[in-house]
């Protein structure tokens, strides 16, 4: 890989409705690689992570932010212990440092959230539509000083605003948008995970 001393050494595939990815673990684990990523969603991330433990696998496993949920731990079992899968902060919001940006928004999440519908149900999905709530709460009201909702300066009044908005908190990191920049997320926003005694721990 440019710019670093990475080498790949494979890449397999899988579908959705596959049932079986002994061939693909075979394959992969044949060129012996210290790391492997997995990009997957939610449990069905957790069966190639199983197929490679169980043909003996010993390096180490990532997963993506589309497996931060705990149906990765509950599929996966004792398979999946040991896992490193990244993650928007809030997902360990409890373990974060005091002053971290994210600190107190994810909590106010993490709380109202699991005050509904039990703890340890947060999940990065849901997360999503609550930062977008954040953001445009704070944009929201400085287009509509300027322009009226529905017309076509509203909607240049929405986009200045956010471009110009400066860094937001959010549950997943800190996002900074600017007119180069509609990704918004800035390099510290994310925190890697690892599954430790069946539970979420910040690396």
């Amino acid at each position: 890989m440019a710019g670093t001393d990475l080498k790949f050494v494979s890449e397999e595939r899988f579908a959705r409705t596959d049932t079986s990815v002994t061939g693909q673990a075979l394959k992969v684990t044949a060129g012996a690689p210290d790391a492997i990523l997995i990009v997957a969603s939610g449990s069905g991330a957790a069966m190639p992570h199983k197929a490679l433990i169980e043909r003996g696998y010993k390096g180490k496993i990532y997963q993506t932010h589309g497996a931060a949920s705990r149906d990765l731990m509950r599929v996966g079992g004792k398979d999946v212990e040991g896992a490193f899968v990244v993650a928007g902060p809030g997902m360990v919001a409890e373990q974060l440092p005091a002053n971290h940006p994210s600190k107190k928004v994810a909590m106010a999440y993490v709380t109202a959230w699991e005050k509904v519908y039990g703890p340890n149900t947060r999940n990065p999905f849901a997360a999503h539509a609550y930062d977008a709530s954040i953001v445009l709460q704070k944009i929201i009201p400085i287009a509509l000083k300027t322009a009226k909702p529905g017309t076509k300066e509203f909607r240049g009044a929405l986009k200045a605003a956010l471009e110009n908005a400066g860094p937001i908190p959010l549950f997943h990191g800190t996002v900074n948008y600017s007119a180069t920049n509609h990704a918004g997320y800035t390099d510290d926003t994310g925190v890697i995970m690892r599954i430790t005694n069946g539970d979420w721990k910040l690396q």
